[in-house]
């Protein structure tokens, strides 16, 4: 038997059973165990291998990295008065931005995982125990003894719309470079980095330069205007951004009156180093870059039952499609549109009628 028969046995080993011992490889081979070490370390080296657990390329986890906090949602049952108490109603949901994005491409059958901040404190159990039980792999989460988890309160008037919203989200300055390099290997195993900007500037800039570098491509998801400082002044190595107008606008430093203002602050951040850019419109649908310049697409009919969620569910689409190397942003955008549209007429964050057909079921004729 031939050396290179000896390592696609092996190969071909591994892939009925990502999780076989090296002992147990060396007897099925007939090798000593340092001849299948050698063998592994080959495969990695070629990258048909990725490290620890052999994950195979074609298994490759969508990573998500950022916030994952307790939300709570207060509903006026009223007109809404200001400096005065109102009646409302209110509920309790697991949220965070790259959590709920997580917990959306989990639900539709994706590989993923998160790396995020919690306290070790009952709401952080909570949110990884409930992570965990949609499919999500939360190994690479920063567990806090001196912090408590992430805490995000919105209020919405009647109609399902929202009025204001205060973040508790601290912790996530933890996640700095240092500790991203300790997650070095997951990151290297992702297809995809999906990143939002609850991240502090210098974490996102890491996964900037390593994407650059020709590591995993990644896509900043915006998460409102104050923290549009956090986004590094050059963009080189962002594959995607998907930002509102009014976080658009913060960007450029100026007010967007029309699509062509836009239009124009889009190709400022291509020129800045981003491939593309998205940008969301709320009933007018999104606005999108394309080699031709931009393009437009409507927002499909939506009953409003709670906006909470809808942004989230947008990106989960958008980088579903363009997990695997998928470059058609119209029919991404088309896509996260209708998974939007779904989530606005749920009451919950994350649709619960998401499943692994779902998106099949999104595609457009």
């Amino acid at each position: 038997m031939t050396e290179l028969s000896k390592k696609e046995q092996l190969y071909e080993l591994i892939r009925a059973n990502p999780f076989i011992a090296q002992q147990d490889l060396a007897a099925e081979l007939g090798l000593s165990r340092s001849a299948v070490a050698g063998y592994i370390a080959t495969l990695v080296r070629e990258r048909r291998l990725l490290g620890r657990a052999y994950v195979l390329p074609d298994q490759r986890p969508i990573l998500c990295v950022g916030a994952a906090n307790l939300d709570r949602k207060l509903r006026a049952t009223g007109p809404l008065a200001m400096g005065s108490s109102n009646p409302a109603s209110g509920i309790e949901s697991f949220g965070g931005v790259a959590r709920n994005i997580a917990e959306n491409l989990a639900r539709m059958g994706a590989a993923v995982s998160l790396i995020t901040a919690v306290g070790n404190d009952t709401s952080g159990r909570a949110l990884l125990t409930h992570a965990e039980s949609v499919g999500i792999d939360v190994r690479g989460a920063l567990k806090l003894d001196d912090a408590g988890s992430g805490t995000y309160t919105a209020v919405l008037d009647a109609d399902g719309q929202m009025v204001v919203a205060l973040a508790d989200m601290a912790l996530y300055g933890r996640i700095t470079p240092a500790f991203l390099d300790m997650r070095q290997q997951q990151r290297a195993g992702a297809s995809l980095i999906v990143a939002d900007l609850n991240l502090p500037m210098e974490a996102i800039a890491t996964l900037q330069r390593d994407a650059a570098q020709g590591g995993v491509s990644v896509v900043l998801v915006a998460v409102s205007e104050p923290k549009m400082n956090r986004l590094p002044q050059s963009l080189e190595g962002v594959r995607l951004l998907i930002l509102n107008a009014g976080e658009l606008a913060a960007r450029v430093g100026r007010t967007l009156n029309d699509d062509a203002g836009l239009a124009a602050a889009c190709r400022e951040l291509q020129a800045q180093g981003a491939q593309d850019v998205i940008v969301t419109l709320g009933v007018r649908g999104v606005l999108f870059t394309c080699p031709g310049g931009v393009e437009h697409l409507a927002a499909p009919p939506a009953s409003v039952v709670d906006v909470t969620g809808a942004g989230d569910a947008f990106a989960a689409a958008v980088c579903l499609s363009l997990h695997g190397g998928g470059n058609d942003l119209t029919l991404a955008c088309r896509r996260g549109l209708q998974l939007a549209a779904m989530t606005i007429a749920c009451r919950e964050t994350v649709c619960p009628q998401l499943a692994p057909d779902t998106f099949g079921a999104l595609t457009p004729a």
